[in-house]
């Protein structure tokens, strides 16, 4: 199992340069960054779970610029989107600026994807929050057609693009040898969340992580129902506060990446967590990090 982070990096918080650096140096695998390009002031926004919206949702990075300068700083570190709402995003340019993100880090970068929950900030990309699944799926299978093939096109119900040529190519490939960036679809276990999984991503984000024991042989079976392999597609609990039962649990249900939530702050409060969560990581590798 890998272990990586994730953090609201802000333009108040602990830089995102500082922070890849050491995630990186303690033995972390990834880094994880999401995504609001805004956050509409009204009506009064509050959190998905409950309570007023916290600050960092208003002052986030933009995750691609941050993942760059991330994989600038680094030579190893998994860099993810956690998640890009790709139905807000224009498909063609985005295609570009995740091939060139990977191009870029030699490889590195990992699509977490999400459909979003901040209706307000969906209609002023003028996205029908009903119709956001249908919109990110045609945005991914647009995106995909643009990395793989040399002469790239889609023809779907929103989005149409003819036969074109868009280099660079992801620095990844596929099992076929095709360029390719692995697709993490985030979100709550359902028939509708794992028949896309199913269609077009390399794997699922669930949120905390809860409920797996009961899910993932619904997911599993939705895979070798369309003949597609459990064993190579990717779980990855988001967002979780470990400990070593959690993380026992999920390496028994084969789990193959847990990602930890850190703070969103200056490094005074983010290091102390970071070197927690190392440790951790430390002991059940049996090594010490530095």
């Amino acid at each position: 199992m890998r272990y990586g982070v994730t953090m609201f990096v802000t333009d108040v918080s602990m830089g995102v340069v500082e922070l890849a650096r050491a995630v990186e140096e303690r033995g972390l695998d990834s880094l994880w960054l999401p995504e609001h390009t805004h956050i509409p002031v009204t009506p009064a926004p509050t959190h998905p779970a409950g309570g007023p919206l916290p600050e960092r949702y208003k002052r986030s990075l933009d995750p691609l610029v941050a993942l760059a300068a991330a994989a600038s700083a680094t030579t190893a570190l998994r860099l993810g989107t956690g998640v890009l709402l790709a139905a807000q995003r224009e498909p063609i340019v985005t295609a570009k600026a995740l091939a060139t993100l990977d191009h870029v880090s030699g490889g590195r970068l990992a699509v977490g994807v999400g459909y979003g929950w901040n209706r307000e900030e969906m209609a002023d990309h003028g996205v029908d929050p009903r119709e956001r699944r249908a919109i990110v799926r045609e945005h991914v299978l647009a995106m995909q057609a643009l990395w793989r093939d040399d002469e790239g096109s889609y023809e779907g119900e929103r989005v149409r693009i003819p036969p074109s040529w868009s280099w660079p190519k992801p620095a990844q490939r596929d099992r076929a040898g095709r360029p390719h960036l692995p697709v993490l679809l985030g979100g709550g276990a359902g028939p509708t969340l794992f028949a896309q999984v199913v269609e077009y991503a390399d794997g699922w984000m669930p949120i905390g992580g809860a409920g797996l024991r009961e899910a993932l042989p619904r997911l599993h079976a939705a895979l070798e129902a369309a003949g597609r392999d459990p064993a190579q597609v990717e779980v990855v609990p988001f967002a979780t506060l470990p400990d070593h039962g959690k993380l026992d649990h999920y390496a028994r249900l084969g789990v193959t990446e847990t990602v930890f939530d850190l703070p969103s702050g200056p490094r005074d409060e983010v290091l102390p967590v970071l070197d927690r969560y190392a440790a951790l990581v430390a002991e059940r590798r049996g090594w010490s990090p530095g």
